[in-house]
């Protein structure tokens, strides 16, 4: 029928060019188009004879085709969600117009020995002025700062809301959709706030926002200006109020005197937008006289300022996942991740295709006779290994269709326990798309190569004769395959097992103080004026222990410095040492359970105790007092704060792990009670339920501008390791499907190694060998070759993990038996997987398998 049809076209196509002249240009194009069409239709028979024996093949050997269309098609649904997680970190803040022209200043502090002590994204306030001044090839700039969460009222409704405010050039910078108001003056006018889409729901549910007006902190009054659309999930900052910039230049609120003079205050997150290709090197070369021409020199002895800090310039795009400054506006992503996810999606693709490899290699014996047969009849090689690739390439379009399917399904899963919110539109990308067309072709080469050439190598004499012997070097090659799997499976079990080891280390390390049953809640001026009252309300009822107020609590950050002195003969001499301080009362230390190791707690029996400070053990070597016990007394002086050191406390982690305890100070003055932001209460252990009940009943009451907001702080605590906690759910998972994968492969292999060797185990049973020493010499060959992976994968694992560790200040070791228990569960999941198809064939009557010889 084919060949019918095919003389018909050729016999018409001939009729047709027939027509052209006789001329020897005329001939030639006869031929050339002659040859086009039968080149054609030979390609067009040979790929559907290709497609059709591919087909054949794939249900013909049922088992090894589930096992290779399996693993390829969980492997690629692995690479596909990493993908979609990788594609999400990199597209942080990509949504902005000018994204590419977008820089955020950021500040850097020494200190006397040159040394950095602290890293900020956020600037003072007088910078901006200068910067639009000095550097005139700013196009625009813009400022927000984070006021922190503070009560808004809407008639009945009372929530605590954390707010920015941000100028009238946000919109000029950032490209955030308005919804209602205009861009142009929404923040230009003082006391006017604009609100995102959901907040605005929140307070005004169906009416018009516009210019109805909500109280701020029980303090002012400030009208909407305008609604906008939230910022996308893929921003690294997200602001639900923006009140106008201007409102600060009021005195009752931060003051424009303060917004001119005030170096002290980094609190400013500063945009630049800059022109295209501008040299940002240049700018920031000329920052130390910028700020030696600016700064007060008083404020560093006279020395140039530009000695003590410096300004920098940061990538709006780069700062999702390199910006890891000491404060950030939201925590940030980490490149370092992005990095591990890509090598175990290339871990898991390369394991499934190492599965194919072998599997076709293996199953080579099987398909000797008809690669015979092919060559007899005439099938060269080439024709055979492009045969060959075709079926490896086939096998890759069903999987990754299959992938695509699966992904799209488990997307949501993997939004959930990556605390995300990415769709399948992702992946829906011409880059992407273009990917997944050329991913088959290369895959399905990448693993069908091996197996295409060493099957066409065949000689068809020895296959036809059943002299074909698969050969020491195909086992070699097949032994080295399996030996990279499970190199590649030792490495992930060490690296699972370090990073849990890791993350629980950090949840039951004695941090110093008791985070149990205490509750943290905001402190604002209304609680400022009757906390004395509040306190006594509380410690009345024996369900409260303790009642203590602070600057800031652990699980925060020590990013405040003042500098200090001590005494040195009759005065007082600058430290090189930095050291942070905290604002306490007198009941901080008994709320935290901190211990003393020398001298004495604040008391309110010692009026001088407002003037008096406590030190930890690290500032006190630090200052070189040697001892706890020596500091006692010592005159010192912090900031513009002089009196003496009252008592020295343990060292404890205030900060998360990942800082090393720093050298620190906790002070307490009357007159400056209101830089308290928080209210920390100490619960007894009975009946906690029945305690909260009672606080919000006298919150209420004593407070009803305050909203009753509060939070554990061993839940606090958690937050601090949230991203590192996910991180190894979703590499455990992974890691997981790798080995599995790798598992399925071996299971595959072993079962056609042990097929093949079926008459051996017969004569060996018959000759009187026991069933364990089959199962030994089945499993060994395969064991031996785990202890070679192991070897290859200590020394990678170990230079991995410690990198990974150097990310934390306290940090567990990597004790040998991690890597020899890794080796040891390789080693049984690999004697599981073999010895049960080896069992088998050990336990098998060997009458049945020397029936035919």
């Amino acid at each position: 029928m084919a060949c019918g049809l095919r003389w018909l076209i050729q016999s018409k196509v001939s009729e047709a060019i027939d027509r052209i002249d006789d001329s020897t240009y005329g001939k030639r194009i006869r031929r050339l188009a002659l040859n086009c069409i039968f080149v054609w239709w030979n390609w067009s028979l040979m790929l559907k004879n290709y497609i059709k024996i591919a087909f054949r093949n794939l249900l013909r050997y049922k088992v090894i085709s589930s096992i290779n269309l399996f693993g390829l098609m969980v492997g690629l649904t692995c690479c596909l969600l990493i993908l979609a997680y990788i594609l999400n970190e990199l597209s942080y803040d990509r949504f902005n117009k000018n994204a590419n022209r977008i820089y955020r200043v950021t500040r850097t502090f020494n200190n006397q020995d040159g040394n950095v002590s602290l890293r900020l994204s956020t600037i003072s306030p007088p910078f901006a002025p200068y910067l639009l001044n000095d550097f005139p090839d700013i196009e625009k700039m813009t400022r927000i700062l984070n006021n922190g969460y503070v009560a808004v009222r809407y008639k009945d409704k009372l929530f605590n809301e954390d707010v920015f405010f941000a100028d009238e050039n946000l919109f000029d910078v950032f490209s955030v959709k308005l919804m209602e108001g205009n861009p142009a003056n929404a923040l230009s006018v003082p006391f006017t706030v604009m609100l995102d889409e959901p907040m605005a729901k929140k307070y005004f549910g169906n009416e018009d926002p516009l210019n109805k007006s909500v109280r701020f902190n029980n303090q002012f009054d400030l009208k909407v200006s305008g609604v906008f659309k939230p910022f996308p999930p893929n921003s690294h900052i997200h602001p639900e109020f923006l009140i106008a910039f201007n409102t600060l230049n009021d005195s009752a609120v931060y003051g424009a005197e303060n917004l001119r003079t005030n170096w002290g205050n980094n609190s400013f997150f500063t945009y630049l937008l800059l022109p295209d290709h501008y040299p940002v090197k240049r700018m920031i070369s000329q920052f130390p006289a910028f700020l030696d021409r600016h700064m007060p020199h008083r404020d560093y002895n006279g020395q140039n300022p530009s000695r003590f800090t410096s300004l920098g310039l940061q990538k709006l795009t780069d700062i999702h996942l390199y910006s890891h400054t000491d404060y950030e506006a939201e925590p940030n992503g980490d490149i370092k991740r992005v990095y591990i996810f890509s090598v175990v999606a290339l871990f898991i693709l390369l394991i499934a295709c190492i599965n194919y490899m072998n599997l076709s290699t293996a199953r080579s014996a099987l398909r000797a006779r008809e690669i015979g047969i092919r060559k007899v009849i005439g099938a060269k090689k080439k024709e055979l290994i492009l045969q060959f690739l075709g079926e490896s390439i086939l096998l890759c379009w069903i999987a990754i269709i299959f992938a695509c399917v699966l992904a799209f399904f488990a997307l949501p899963w993997l939004n959930k326990i990556a605390n995300q919110d990415f769709s399948a539109a992702i992946l829906v990308r011409w880059p992407v798309l273009v990917g997944l067309l050329i991913a088959p072709f290369l895959i399905g080469m990448i693993s069908g190569v091996y197996p295409a050439l060493f099957m066409s190598s065949f000689q068809p004499i020895k296959t036809l004769k059943g002299l074909f012997k698969t050969g020491s070097a195909n086992i070699s090659f097949r032994q080295v395959l399996v030996t990279a799997q499970f190199a590649i499976s030792i490495i992930l079990i060490i690296a699972t097992a370090v990073v849990f080891r890791q993350l629980r280390y950090m949840q039951e390390k004695s941090l110093g103080y008791d985070k149990e049953q205490v509750i943290v809640m905001p402190y604002s001026d209304d609680v400022n004026k009757q906390y004395d009252a509040l306190r006594s309300e509380l410690l009345r009822n024996p369900g409260f222990k303790a009642v203590g107020r602070s600057s800031r609590v652990p699980t925060g950050r020590l990013l405040d410095d003042m500098g200090a002195y001590t005494l040195d003969g009759d005065s007082l001499r600058p430290t090189n040492t930095d050291i942070k301080y905290v604002e306490v009362d007198y009941d901080f230390v008994p709320v935290y359970g901190i211990k003393l190791l020398a001298g004495r707690n604040f008391s309110r029996e010692y009026s001088t105790d407002t003037a008096s400070f406590l030190i930890n053990a690290t500032a006190v070597g630090a200052l070189g007092w040697k001892a706890p016990g020596n500091a006692i007394g010592r005159n010192f002086k912090y900031g513009n704060q002089r009196g003496h050191v009252v008592g020295v406390f343990n060292d404890f982690n205030f900060e998360s792990m990942h800082q090393q305890i720093v050298p620190m100070v906790l002070l307490m003055s009357p007159a400056r009670y209101s830089n308290f932001n928080n209210l920390s209460i100490k619960l007894s252990s009975s009946n906690i339920p029945a305690t909260l009940a009672y606080l919000e009943r006298i919150w209420r009451r004593m407070f009803p501008e305050a909203p009753f907001q509060f939070n554990f702080l061993d839940e606090r605590f958690a937050k601090l390791y949230i991203s590192e906690q996910k991180q190894g759910t979703i590499f455990v998972i992974f890691a997981c499907i790798a080995i599995s994968i790798a598992c399925l492969g071996l299971f595959g292999l072993s079962a056609f190694a042990i097929s093949q060797r079926i008459k051996e185990i017969g004569i060996r049973k018959v000759l009187g060998a026991s069933t364990p020493s089959i199962v030994a010499l089945l499993s060994g060959d395969f064991l031996k070759l785990i202890g070679i992976a192991a070897l290859i994968a200590f020394p990678i694992s170990f230079l991995v993990m410690h990198n990974w560790l150097k990310d934390f200040a306290y940090r567990i070791g990597l004790g040998w038996w991690i890597f020899i228990g890794a080796a040891a569960l390789a080693a049984l999941i690999a004697l599981i997987t073999v010895g049960a198809q080896a069992l088998k064939a050990a336990i098998a009557n060997p009458v049945k398998n020397l029936r035919t010889e």
